[in-house]
């Protein structure tokens, strides 16, 4: 069945900076997408916010990913930064709490991303679309503005 009519939805960046195909992050789980389709940001800035109108689906425990899901489904994971997950929270500062609703461009999380370089990750933020089976994408690269620029459109299948 052909979807022609089907509108086409966007996300918006969640950090400023560069965003950048999957495939440049030094993470084989997401540069191989065993996560799903999907684009990095390598932020400039430490303010995620929120890429659509949503609702918060998990917050990990150390603070460093965020699940979303949009009203068509969509799965939004942001992982912020490279094996994050060994910082326990430290240069994360939470805004959301699970199952609250989001506009887009609502604050999520403020990250220290000098922080976290300056203790040897990489900043490098996968926003990898989980259940990407279900949609079509069109992905757009380039420098970002968080809440403003659109990184990629959708529809579903």
């Amino acid at each position: 069945m052909f979807n022609f009519f089907c509108k086409k939805s966007k996300i918006l960046s969640p950090l400023s900076g560069e965003c950048v195909p999957l495939e440049k992050v030094p993470d084989e789980a997401f540069s191989q997408k065993l996560l799903g389709e999907g684009v990095a940001i390598i932020p400039s800035y430490g303010r995620l916010v929120s890429p659509a109108d949503c609702v918060v689906d998990q917050i990990f425990d150390t603070l460093h990913a965020y699940v979303l899901k949009t009203s068509d489904n969509l799965e939004i994971l942001i992982h912020i930064g490279i094996n994050t997950v060994d910082l326990k929270g430290d240069g994360f500062d939470n805004k959301v709490s699970q199952g609250q609703e989001l506009k887009c461009g609502d604050l999520i999380s403020l990250v220290d991303i000098n922080y976290i370089s300056e203790k040897g990750y990489q900043i490098y933020t996968p926003v990898v679309f989980t259940n990407s089976k279900d949609f079509n994408f069109d992905f757009k690269f380039g420098k970002v503005e968080a809440g403003v620029t659109e990184i990629v459109s959708y529809k579903a299948k």
